[in-house]
C-alpha cells in the first residue's frame, strides 16, 4: 500500500487583537451612519471614556480623532474607491463593513500609517466587530486598494475635468455633486477658487476662542495658553486661535464662561450688528435664534458695555437652556425665553439691533461637520426657505424705524442668503414687511479682506478661514 501524504497541522485559531483606537473610530462612524449623530458630539465623551484606561495615551486620541474625521472628509473619494475595488454595487455592501473598508481605506490613502500596517490593523478590526468571515473580504479589498496611492486611483475614478468639471471636483475633493455645484455658484470665478474652497472643506478647522469683552482679554487668553500654543485672531478682535491639540476645557476663562469656542466668523456676525450705526437710542437687542448661544454671549457682553438689555429667544427648550448656560454671568441685563421668532413674543417695534441666526443647511461648516455633507439634499432647502423668509419677515417688523436687522446664515448657498433677503424687500411669498434697506456691512469689519462687492457679507475658510458665516444687514425705513 503507498503512503498517504500527511495534512498539515491546521494552525491553532488566534484570537483577533483588540485596537482600541480602531474600535473607537469605528463606533462613532457606526453612531453617524445608523443615528445620524455628529461625530463632534459622539466622539469627546468616546475619548474622555478611554483616556481613564492609563494605556490609551495621548497620540492614541489624536489618531482616532484623525481615523474618523479623515474618514467622514473623504467619504466621497473612498466609496469611488472601494467601488473600483468590488464585482458587486456599493449599496450592497452591509454598512458596518463598508465603515471598516472606509477606515482602512483613509489609512492606506490618506495617512503615513504603511500599507501593510494599515491593511493588517483594518483586518484585526474586521475580525472583533464582523467576524472572521467578512474579515476575509476586508482583506481581501484592501489588498487591492494598497495597489495604488490617493493620485493614482483619482486618475482612475475621478472623471476628466473637460468632460465633467462637476463630477470631477466631487470625487477628487470628496463633496456631493450638487454641493459643488451650489458652492461654485455662490463663489462665481474659475476652478482654482472652487478647488481652493472645497480643499478647505477638507482642513480641520483650527479651534478659536472668544474673549468676552468686559469678562475677558484675548491678552488673558494667550498669557494662560503661553504665546507657543495660540495665536491672536486673524480678524476679530475678540479671537485667540489654539494650536493643534489645545484644550479649551483646561483654561479657566472658560470653564468660568467668560470665554468660549467660536468660530471667527461667527464673532465677525455678532461685531457688525454691534458696530452698525443708529439713529436715536440703542438700549434694547434681540437675538432671535440664539441657540446654542454663542453669538448671544458675545451680543450679551457688547450690549452690557452700553447698557443695553439683551432678549435671546431660542424656540427649543434644551437649546434655550443652552442660551441661558452661556449667558450666566453676564454683566448687563438680560432675559432668556423659550419662544417661536415666527410668532413673536415682543412687540412691534420694540428693539433697536436684532440678529435672526436662522435655521439652514450649514453647508458653511463643513469642515467642522463633515457628516453634513453626505446627509444633505438639495430638497431640504425647500423646507428651510419659509422659515427663513418669515424669521426675516417678523426680524423686520420687530425693530423699531432707523433700528438695525442682521439676517445671518452658516450657509453660502445663494436660495438661503441673497435670494432670501430679495424676496423678503420685494415682498414676495408672504406679505409685504416692514419697507427696510440694504446697508453697507464691509465698513463695520475694518482691516477684513476680500469681502466682495456688498453691501452684505460672504466669509469664506479658503479666503478667511473662517466657517462660511453670511450676513445681511438692514435698517427698518418705514
Amino acid at each position: 500500500m503507498s503512503e498517504q501524504p500527511r495534512r498539515r497541522p491546521a494552525k491553532p485559531y488566534r484570537r483577533p487583537q483588540k485596537d482600541p483606537v480602531r474600535i473607537l473610530a469605528f463606533e462613532v462612524l457606526r453612531a453617524v451612519d445608523e443615528r445620524d449623530a455628529y461625530a463632534n458630539l459622539v466622539l469627546p465623551p468616546l475619548l474622555r471614556k478611554a483616556r481613564q484606561d492609563e494605556k490609551f495615551q495621548a497620540r492614541d486620541a489624536a489618531l482616532a480623532t484623525e481615523l474618523v474625521y479623515g474618514t467622514l472628509r473623504r467619504q466621497g473619494t473612498y466609496d469611488a474607491v472601494i467601488a473600483a475595488c468590488i464585482d458587486r454595487p456599493l449599496r450592497e455592501v452591509d454598512p458596518p463593513v463598508l465603515d471598516v473598508l472606509s477606515l482602512g481605506a483613509h489609512q492606506l490613502l490618506g495617512t503615513r500609517i504603511p500599507s501593510h500596517a494599515a491593511v493588517s490593523a483594518s483586518v484585526e478590526l474586521a475580525r472583533v466587530v464582523l467576524g472572521d468571515g467578512r474579515a476575509k473580504f476586508v482583506n481581501a479589498v484592501l489588498r487591492k486598494v494598497a495597489a495604488h496611492d490617493l493620485d493614482g486611483w483619482l486618475e482612475r475614478v475621478a472623471p476628466p475635468y473637460e468632460e465633467d468639471a462637476e463630477d470631477h471636483l466631487a470625487v477628487v475633493h470628496s463633496h456631493p455633486r450638487w454641493v459643488v455645484s451650489a458652492l461654485w455658484d455662490a463663489l462665481g470665478g474659475g476652478r482654482a477658487g472652487i478647488e481652493d474652497l472645497l480643499e478647505a472643506d477638507n482642513e480641520r478647522p483650527e479651534v478659536t476662542l472668544v474673549a468676552r469683552p468686559g469678562r475677558s482679554t484675548p491678552q488673558e487668553l494667550l498669557d494662560a495658553v503661553g504665546e507657543d500654543s495660540a495665536l491672536p485672531g486673524r480678524w476679530s478682535p475678540y479671537a485667540v486661535r489654539l494650536a493643534e491639540g489645545g484644550e479649551p476645557g483646561a483654561l479657566e476663562a472658560v470653564r468660568e464662561g467668560r470665554a468660549g469656542v467660536q468660530d471667527e466668523g461667527s464673532q465677525l456676525v455678532a461685531v457688525a450688528l454691534a458696530n452698525a450705526p443708529l439713529e436715536g437710542r440703542d438700549e434694547r437687542w434681540l437675538d432671535g435664534c440664539a441657540g446654542p448661544g454663542g453669538k448671544a454671549a458675545l451680543l450679551g457682553a457688547l450690549a452690557a458695555q452700553r447698557g443695553a438689555f439683551l432678549l435671546a429667544s431660542e424656540k427649543q427648550p434644551h437649546r434655550a437652556r443652552l442660551v441661558e448656560r452661556a449667558l450666566a454671568g453676564n454683566p448687563g441685563p438680560y432675559q432668556v425665553i423659550t419662544a417661536d421668532g415666527t410668532r413673536p413674543a415682543w412687540r412691534p417695534g420694540s428693539f433697536d439691533r436684532i440678529l435672526m441666526d436662522v435655521p439652514c443647511s450649514g453647508l458653511g461648516a463643513l469642515r467642522r461637520r463633515p457628516e453634513a455633507r453626505w446627509r444633505r439634499r438639495p430638497e431640504d432647502l425647500d423646507g428651510f426657505a419659509p422659515l427663513q423668509r418669515g424669521l426675516l419677515r417678523e426680524a423686520l417688523a420687530a425693530v423699531r424705524v432707523g433700528g438695525v436687522v442682521g439676517y445671518a446664515t452658516c450657509s453660502p448657498h445663494l436660495a438661503e442668503t441673497r435670494v432670501v433677503v430679495d424676496d423678503v424687500l420685494r415682498g414676495r411669498g408672504g406679505a409685504a414687511p416692514a419697507r427696510a434697506e440694504l446697508i453697507d456691512a464691509r465698513p463695520l469689519l475694518p482691516g477684513v479682506t476680500a469681502l466682495g462687492d456688498g453691501p452684505d457679507i460672504q466669509l469664506w475658510p479658503h479666503l478667511h478661514g473662517t466657517d462660511a458665516m453670511y450676513l445681511a444687514l438692514l435698517r427698518r425705513t418705514a
